[in-house]
C-alpha cells in the first residue's frame, strides 16, 4: 500500500486538482502492477502560520509524506530512480505552480500490514493478480 499524505497551503488545490493529483499517484503505482485500491492519497490543508521551514514561516510549502508497504526498493539505484519519478510526478502540483516541495518515502515492513482483515498476497502471485482484477481484497 502506498499512502501519500500531502500537506499544502490552504486553497492551493481545487477539488478537481486533488482528484487529478490522486489519479496521477494511483496511475504511478498501477503501472507497476499494484491494485488501485492499495493507493490512498490524503490532503491536509495547513494554515500559513502553521508551516515553518528552517524555523521561518512558509506559506508556499507542500510537504509530501509517502509510506510504501506493498513494494520496497532494495538497491540505492532503484531508490534514486523512484525518487526521481516521484519528483516528476509531483512537479505539476508543486514546483510548476511556484510552490516549494519536499517529500520523503518510508518503507514499512509488509508483515505489519493488513487490508480489510486480510494479509496481502505475495508480490506477483496469482492472488495479487486477482486483487488487481477485482480492485478489492479477496480471501485467498
Amino acid at each position: 500500500m502506498p499512502l501519500w499524505q500531502v500537506y499544502h497551503p490552504v486553497g492551493s488545490y481545487t477539488p478537481e486538482d486533488k482528484q487529478q493529483f490522486a489519479a496521477d499517484v494511483t496511475g504511478f503505482y498501477q503501472r507497476i502492477g499494484l491494485p488501485r485500491f492499495y493507493v490512498v492519497t490524503l490532503f491536509h490543508e495547513v494554515e500559513g502560520a502553521s508551516c515553518f521551514v528552517g524555523g521561518e514561516p512558509s506559506e508556499g510549502t507542500v510537504r509530501v509524506v509517502i509510506e510504501h508497504i506493498a513494494r520496497h526498493s532494495r538497491h540505492p539505484a532503484e531508490r534514486r530512480q523512484a525518487s526521481e519519478a516521484i519528483s516528476r510526478l509531483v512537479a505539476p502540483y508543486t514546483r510548476d505552480r511556484g510552490l516549494y516541495c519536499e517529500f520523503h518515502v518510508d518503507e514499512t515492513p509488509q508483515d505489519l500490514w493488513m487490508t480489510d482483515g486480510i494479509a496481502p498476497p505475495p508480490s506477483g502471485s496469482d492472488a495479487e493478480r486477482l486483487w488487481v482484477r477485482e480492485n478489492r481484497p479477496v480471501p485467498y
